[in-house]
């Protein structure tokens, strides 16, 4: 069975991300403007590498997100401010 590497602190932010979209209105939420988000919260975080085998990728998830839960809701908060502000598209008046 092939071992991959996987980085835990992706699937953390996604999900931090999804809970944040459902809650706020506040902001665009198109994917171009989702994969900003992401990225810019991704590099403000260290990355959690671990080697996986496909189908313990969930429980090492399970194990290791909690611990950065609230970092990712930080960073998350920091990184749609960011977009907001500064969308690589255009706005559409209200």
């Amino acid at each position: 069975m092939r071992i991959q590497l996987y980085n835990v602190m992706e699937r953390v932010v996604k999900e931090a991300l999804d809970d944040v979209m459902k809650i706020n209105d506040s902001f665009c939420k198109c994917q171009e403007c989702q994969v900003d988000i992401m990225a810019i919260a991704l590099n403000q975080l260290p990355p959690k590498y671990v080697g996986t085998r496909k189908g313990e990728v969930y429980s090492k998830l399970n194990t290791l997100s909690n611990q950065f839960n609230s970092d990712a809701y930080r960073e998350i908060t920091k990184a749609i401010e960011v977009v907001k502000n500064k969308p690589h598209h255009e706005t559409t008046p209200s």
